[in-house]
């Protein structure tokens, strides 16, 4: 009997890699600008879902191979790291990149009586916006701003909610996880616990190969330091994947589940611990925008002014709905606590 084809974008990504091996009973179509680096049998696609002509070379794929579900990974989160530094170039490739999917999903559930099943697209949490009141839930109002990368986000998760009702006899997922951590993992936040000197100058290929960290900066102020956050160790992100995948389709049409490890939060102030990093506080927000600023100009650091709310706000999701969703699968899937989660992202990564 043939394996069910499942469609991979932004495969070449950390969460990609992460979820290849688990996907052995599928027949794997990776599509990505970059070919992943990975042992797992899978058929690569190079695809650029920025460009409009990708919708129907998607199309074609999606027809031809008769898969049967679609996750969607592709995204552009660090624009240093990948590149891409023209936002309107972000914009093509997160949010337009995002309707061109639905767009050929759309076109294939019309023509095919074995269409898409299901799709699903991991939004995040960045998309409620930085600094929230309470511990929000996935009816939350979506308030992102400042940052390219919340504000695509945000912009595609509504996308994803507007359009769905066209994937006829497909089910829909968006997931809106916590930030990814673990030892592979490379984001602002995990760059700035680590003191790592992401740029791409001269000066911070210097201080990477001399081993020196930057300082962790917060506005002076306790609250800053009691600030709480969550996290979600992408192994965790990649079992869920696996595993809506692997569930009968949904009878509804959309399901939206805030996703975060297991346990508490934790306030900044034990995640500088954690990290053993050396803090420095400055004046005010201000303060820490303009250094912020120089560190980004001079290419010593990857994480981008506009970040500063996020680094500086609180921001708490409510994953009841998850829980539910799992029931009995719960600890399995999510086998890493938010605490736990955070330290392996301070161990040597894997090969």
């Amino acid at each position: 009997m043939a394996k069910p084809v499942v469609v991979v974008t932004g495969v070449a990504g950390n969460l990609g890699s992460r979820l290849l091996p688990l996907l052995g009973r599928y027949s794997v179509i990776g599509v990505d600008m970059t070919a992943p680096r990975t042992d797992s049998e899978i058929q690569f696609e190079q695809m650029d879902l920025g460009e409009e002509s990708s919708t129907r070379t998607l199309y074609e794929l999606l027809r031809d191979t008769h898969a049967y579900a679609v996750i969607h990974l592709a995204f552009v989160i660090d624009p240093v790291r990948t590149g891409v530094l023209d936002v309107q170039r972000m914009w093509q490739i997160n949010v337009a990149g995002t309707a061109r999917i639905m767009e050929a999903i759309t076109e294939v559930n019309r023509t095919s009586e074995d269409g898409i099943k299901q799709f699903i697209f991991p939004s995040s949490v960045s998309a409620y916006g930085p600094d929230l009141k309470s511990a929000v839930t996935e009816e939350s109002p979506l308030m992102a701003h400042t940052l390219p990368y919340a504000v695509h986000k945000k912009e595609s998760d509504e996308v994803v909610q507007q359009r769905c009702a066209a994937l006829r006899g497909c089910s829909v997922y968006i997931l809106r996880p916590h930030i990814y951590a673990g030892a592979s993992v490379e984001n602002y936040l995990m760059g700035a616990f680590r003191g790592t000197p992401n740029g791409k100058g001269p000066r911070a290929e210097r201080m990477r190969a001399e081993g020196k960290r930057l300082p962790c900066m917060l506005p002076r102020g306790q609250q800053y330091l009691d600030n709480r956050i969550q996290f979600i160790h992408v192994d965790d992100m990649a079992r869920l994947l696996r595993h809506i995948l692997q569930r009968e389709p949904e009878t509804q049409r959309l399901t939206v589940l805030n996703v975060a490890g297991r346990g508490d939060s934790l306030t900044f102030a034990r995640c500088i611990e954690i990290a053993q990093a050396r803090l420095v506080r400055v004046p005010g927000k201000w303060a820490m925008r303009q250094v912020l600023k120089f560190l980004w100009q001079q290419k010593i650091s990857a994480i981008p002014p506009d970040a500063l709310p996020y680094m500086t706000g609180e921001y708490i999701m409510n994953t009841d709905r998850l829980r539910r969703f799992l029931g009995p699968e719960y600890e399995h899937v999510m086998q890493y606590t938010v605490t736990d989660a955070f330290a392996d992202s301070f161990r040597p990564a894997a090969s």
